[in-house]
C-alpha cells in the first residue's frame, strides 16, 4: 500500500509533471527531488549554493513533516550538483541539518538542473 504526500509547505511538481512529492509506503517515506522553489511563488531561491541548499532542504523538511516524520529520520539522500565544486558550500548547509547522525548521502554532478536550479535534493526517510 501506498500514501501519496502532498503539502501545500512545498512546490508542487515541477510544471505540472506527473510525479508526487512524496510517497510513504513500507515504513519510509521516498521525497522527490526538491530544488530551492519557494512554494509561493515557484521561482529559485538564491544565486549562491548556500541559499539554494538552505531553501531546497526547507522543502525536503516540509514534506517529510507533512508524511508525519522530519529530517532527524533521513536514512538516505543524493544531491545533484550542477558544478561538484559547489561541494564545500552545499556541505556546509546541509551538515547543519541532518544532525549528529547523518543519513547515507551520494552527491553526483549533472549537466543540467530544472529551472537553472545550482543543486537538488532527493531523499528516503523512516516513516
Amino acid at each position: 500500500m501506498k500514501e501519496v504526500i502532498r503539502t501545500e509547505a512545498a512546490p508542487a511538481p515541477f510544471q505540472g509533471a506527473p510525479y508526487s512529492q512524496a510517497i510513504k509506503a513500507g515504513g519510509l517515506v521516498f521525497v522527490a527531488g526538491q530544488v530551492s522553489l519557494r512554494p509561493d511563488h515557484g521561482e529559485i531561491v538564491g544565486d549562491t549554493i548556500q541559499e539554494q541548499t538552505e531553501q531546497a532542504l526547507r522543502n525536503v523538511r516540509a514534506i517529510l513533516e507533512a508524511a508525519g516524520t522530519g529530517l532527524d529520520r533521513l536514512v538516505k539522500t543524493t544531491v545533484f550538483l550542477q558544478n561538484l565544486d559547489d561541494f564545500p558550500g552545499m556541505n556546509e548547509v546541509y551538515k547543519q541539518h541532518v544532525g549528529d547522525q547523518p543519513p547515507a548521502r551520494s552527491t553526483v554532478e549533472v549537466a543540467k538542473l530544472p529551472s537553472g536550479a545550482l543543486v537538488e535534493i532527493e531523499a528516503i526517510a523512516l516513516a
